[in-house]
C-alpha cells in the first residue's frame, strides 16, 4: 500500500514538474503574443486619435501636407522624443500640445497609443480608416505648370533650380500669394522690385523657414530642404526675369461651393456651435478674433482660401485647425454660410498680413 502511494506521489510530482516546465517554456511565447495583441489594440486606438486630431496637418497616410512634416518618415525616431513632441507641441508652430498636463486633450495612455501607431502602424490601413471615418482632408487644388514653360526656365542659368522652385511654389504658395506672386488679401506681393530691394536673401530665407506668427505664413523648415528654400529665394529674386520671358502661371479655381439653402443653414448651425465664442454672433468679431462678416475679407478672399484657413488654422493665433474635426462637407457648409453674408457685410478693414 505504501509503495502504491509512493508511486502515486511520484507521478503527481512528475506531472506538476512537467506542467510547470511546459508553462515556463510557453511563457516567453505567451508574453510575445500578449505584447503583440497590446500593440494591435494601441495601433487601433492611435489610428482613431490620429484621424480626429492630426490628419488635417500630416495627411491621411502620414505623407505631410504643405508645411507640415511627413510622419511616415519619423518612425525610426526615438520613442520618447515623439511622445514629448505630441505631448508638449512645438513652440511657435501650429503643432499644439496634446498632453492634458500641458493644456491638451489626451492622457498618457492615449499619447502612448498615438506614438505606437506612428512607429508601427500600416499607413495604408490608417489611410483607409481615416476615409471610413469621413475625415480625409480636402484636396488642395493647384495649378500645373506646363512642361514647355518649365523647359524655357531650365534653359536659363541655374534654370533647373528655378524650374523646381516654380513647380513647388505653384503647389504650395500660390493659393495665398497668387499664381504669379501678385499677392492676395491672405498674403503679400512677392513679385515686386520694392520687396527685392527691401529684403535680403537672409530675410527671405528666415521668413520661409520660420514663418510669420499671426498670419497664414507657416514655418516651412520641416518640409523644405536647404536647396528648396534657396530655390524659392532665387525665384523671388528673378521673378521679373521670368516675366520678361513671358512666363505666366494660371490660377486654378476650386469647384464652386454648394450655396443651397440647406447648405447655408447647416453652416449657420455649425458656426453657432464652433465659431461664435471667438468670432461673435453673426460673425461680427470679438476681442478674441476678427470679424468674418466683413465685405473686404469676403469680396477679396476666394472660397478655397476661406476653406483652407478653417481647415489648417492660423499659426500664432487662437485659430485652431478644424480640418481634423470637421468633414469636407462641414467645411464647405461653413464657407457657404460665410459667403451668404457677403451681400450685406459691412466694410471692416482686413488685418495686415505683410512679411515682417
Amino acid at each position: 500500500m505504501d509503495r502504491k502511494l509512493s508511486w502515486i506521489g511520484f507521478l503527481a510530482t512528475a506531472l506538476i514538474v512537467v506542467t510547470l516546465a511546459t508553462i515556463v517554456l510557453r511563457e516567453p511565447q505567451r508574453q510575445i503574443t500578449a505584447a503583440a495583441d497590446l500593440q494591435v489594440n494601441k495601433i487601433a486606438e492611435g489610428t482613431d486619435l490620429y484621424a480626429e486630431n492630426c490628419v488635417v496637418c500630416h495627411g491621411a497616410a502620414g505623407e505631410g501636407l504643405g508645411s507640415f512634416p511627413a510622419l511616415a518618415a519619423i518612425a525610426e525616431m526615438d520613442t520618447q522624443a515623439i511622445f514629448n513632441t505630441v505631448e508638449r507641441g512645438r513652440y511657435n508652430t501650429t503643432m499644439a500640445a496634446y498632453g492634458v498636463d500641458e493644456g491638451g486633450i489626451l492622457y498618457d495612455a492615449q499619447l502612448d497609443a498615438l506614438v505606437t501607431m506612428i512607429q508601427y502602424g500600416d499607413w495604408n490601413a490608417i489611410e483607409n480608416r481615416v476615409a471610413a471615418l469621413g475625415l480625409t482632408p480636402p484636396e488642395i487644388v493647384v495649378a500645373e505648370v506646363p512642361e514647355e514653360t518649365l523647359t524655357m526656365i531650365r534653359d536659363l542659368p541655374d534654370g533647373q533650380i528655378l524650374a523646381d522652385a516654380v513647380e513647388w511654389y505653384s503647389s504650395n504658395c500660390a493659393a495665398c500669394h497668387g499664381a504669379n506672386g501678385e499677392g492676395t488679401t491672405l498674403a503679400p506681393v512677392l513679385n515686386s522690385d520694392e520687396l527685392r530691394t527691401r529684403l535680403t536673401d537672409a530675410d527671405l530665407t528666415r521668413t520661409i523657414e520660420q514663418g510669420v506668427p499671426g498670419t497664414l505664413m507657416a514655418a516651412w523648415d520641416a518640409a523644405l530642404s536647404d536647396d528648396e528654400v534657396a530655390g524659392l529665394v532665387a525665384l523671388v529674386r528673378r521673378w521679373d526675369e521670368l516675366e520678361n520671358m513671358g512666363v505666366q502661371m494660371v490660377a486654378v479655381e476650386a469647384a464652386p461651393i454648394d450655396m443651397s439653402p440647406e447648405a447655408i443653414a447647416a453652416g449657420a448651425k455649425l458656426y453657432s456651435v464652433a465659431c461664435t465664442s471667438c468670432h461673435g454672433v453673426d460673425a461680427y468679431g470679438t476681442a478674441l478674433a476678427p470679424a468674418l462678416n466683413n465685405s473686404v475679407f469676403l469680396s477679396q478672399t476666394p472660397d478655397a482660401a476661406i476653406k483652407q484657413i478653417i481647415a489648417q488654422g492660423v499659426t500664432g493665433t487662437k485659430m485652431p485647425a478644424w480640418g481634423g474635426r470637421l468633414s469636407d462637407a462641414d467645411l464647405n457648409s461653413l464657407v457657404a454660410y460665410l459667403r451668404s453674408l457677403e451681400s450685406s457685410a459691412p466694410p471692416i478693414v482686413a488685418p495686415v498680413t505683410g512679411i515682417n
